[in-house]
């Protein structure tokens, strides 16, 4: 058996959701789900069911496939993300991939700091060096024994658009080499990776994760990650392939029937588990590492640095939860914030990518005794110092740099070109409003811009979008560096305070904060023919 979280992210804490059998959300209050404590002993209890009492547990395998690390809440980002190693290593995991966010610090710092504290083995066949070989740290694939002469093995993969989603800084020596050709040359049962699907359903997913599935033949089953979906089916060719939500709020259970002999695996079933915390003993052990942990940032990140009238959601206003496909209120705090914390040195724009804003920026309204809010009831929404961190965990610093009207075009031209498809590159922006055709093709999809008028709307004359006019813009450093495509403007760039700390600096000096989008907000869709714009709902 195997149980299966994906892109844990450094979720050590609890998140909450509401049940989805007690009616409309209005009148379905949430209930904590997850956190490192409470997973342990649900898994605990497969465990015991797999393995019929065994104190060995044998026969089971926990594990997950990349993403551990990275884009994690301030517990665990505060701290370089080695409590989250320290607790997966509480938790019982056994094996772990290999995901862009593992590379948010470099590969050195992953090497040298994260990998070596882990007492489970990483694996990933085509993140390797200019020779096709992989470092000591991690290895193709994994065998494991598990009793009665069963041997599992696992094979890892890594998602080939891995470079454009890390600082281009952060991989080599490495490189990523094509996912499907690594899978297929390995000897495995399983093949763990971070690709995900797209879209389509539950049973028929479309995407990266369904293209490698469906041109392997050499698995029994594939489990992937990345994109926070629910897959589970069989494809074609007979393999079965599943993904689960993200965070620790889901985990898979996978089960495997090895017949006697050489018959290999004769019966293969997988199924979802939500971790709800209700009437589930914590861990003690990991509790009291989560308290201590809480005990150190309390004083910093716990403290009320500003407000809003109203919730800010990481959610767009075209209603994608991650904020990627639309104008974000979020977004338009963050791009606000870089912009006015360096008008002084003449900064006139700026540009943030969507995926680098990662959670809700007010507090949650329902009270977890282990993030760095307070229980409070609304209005105004609390803003804290802890929560600031989680939206922006990356480290990430603002750099300042001018740029011409071609190269600020190339910059919009590049943050719309995944459209209709949600993606981090879509931008973010402050000081400007911009009008895209999403039925154009890809380049060719900014149709105008114009300045901001002072009192926000979008109302000013039009911005040169020719290599003889220049602009001084704020973005983020990874951005700069290449990141999600962007123009690479590094040797230009100067950096400054990282972005959490300016977010920060701008919410103390300004609340109550209370950001909108207006009917003409500052990133406006239009089509002439297909795809259709996504539907913007204004906000109060």
């Amino acid at each position: 058996m195997i149980l299966h979280i994906s892109d844990f992210q450094g979720q050590l804490i609890p998140l909450s959701e509401p049940a989805d059998t007690l009616g409309a959300p209005a009148t379905n209050p949430p209930f904590a789900i997850g956190g490192a404590a409470f997973l342990k002993p649900w898994f605990e209890t497969y465990k015991s069911e797999a393995a019929l009492g065994k104190p060995n547990n044998d026969g089971v395998i926990v594990l997950t496939a990349g993403d551990s690390l990275g884009a994690s809440p301030a517990i665990s980002a505060f701290f370089g993300d080695t409590p989250t190693v320290e607790i997966m290593n509480m938790m019982g995991f056994d094996v772990d991939g290999l995901g862009n966010h593992d590379f948010d610090k470099g590969q050195d710092y992953l090497r040298h700091t994260l990998i070596p504290l882990a007492r489970y083995p990483f694996v990933s066949a085509n993140i390797v060096d200019n020779a096709g070989k992989t470092p000591r740290e991690w290895s193709r694939s994994r065998v494991f024994k598990l009793g009665r002469g069963v041997r599992l093995g696992i094979v890892g993969f890594s998602n080939d658009d891995l470079p454009t989603l890390t600082n281009p800084a952060n991989l080599p020596p490495f490189h990523v080499t094509n996912p499907t050709a690594a899978a297929a040359s390995t000897d495995a049962i399983v093949a763990i990776g971070h690709l995900g699907a797209t879209g389509g359903t539950l049973t028929a997913p479309t995407g990266p994760l369904v293209d490698l599935v469906d041109n392997v033949s050499n698995v029994d089953a594939v489990i992937g990650d990345h994109t926070d979906f629910q897959v589970l089916t069989t494809r074609p060719n007979g393999v079965l392939v599943t993904e689960n939500f993200s965070k620790g709020t889901r985990f898979t259970r996978l089960r495997l029937v090895i017949g006697p002999g050489n018959q290999g695996v004769v019966y293969k079933t997988a199924d979802f588990h939500e971790p709800w915390d209700i009437g589930v003993t914590p861990d003690a052990a990991i509790q009291a590492r989560i308290d201590d942990l809480n005990t150190q940032l309390g004083p910093i990140l716990a403290t009320v640095i500003g407000n809003s009238p109203k919730f800010i959601p990481n959610a767009d206003q075209c209603g994608n939860s991650d904020g990627r496909t639309c104008e974000s209120l979020i977004g338009n705090v963050a791009a606000d914030a870089m912009r006015i914390q360096y008008a002084a040195i003449g900064v006139e724009f700026a540009i943030m990518n969507s995926g680098g804003l990662r959670t809700d920026l007010t507090c949650p309204t329902t009270d977890n005794p282990d993030d760095f809010c307070p229980a409070y009831t609304p209005p105004p929404y609390l803003i804290t110092r802890g929560q600031v961190l989680s939206v922006l965990p990356f480290g990430n610093a603002v750099a300042t740099l001018t740029v011409n009207g071609a190269e600020l075009k190339t910059m919009l031209e590049n943050g719309v070109s995944a459209m209709p498809a949600a993606h981090g590159k879509f931008p973010q922006v402050s000081g400007l409003c911009f009008t895209y055709d999403i039925s154009a093709p890809a380049g060719t999809r900014v149709t105008s811009v114009v300045r901001q008028a002072v009192d926000g709307r979008c109302t000013g004359p039009p911005v040169d979008l020719t290599a003889a006019a220049t602009y001084k813009i704020a973005e983020n450093d990874f951005m700069a560096s290449g990141g999600d495509d962007y123009p690479v403007f590094a040797g230009r760039a100067t950096t400054q305070d990282t972005i959490d700390q300016a977010v920060a600096d701008y919410i103390t000096a300004h609340s109550p904060i209370n950001p909108v989008v207006n009917a003409n907000g500052r990133i406006n869709c239009t089509t002439s023919g297909s795809p259709s714009c996504p539907v913007l709902i204004p906000s109060p």
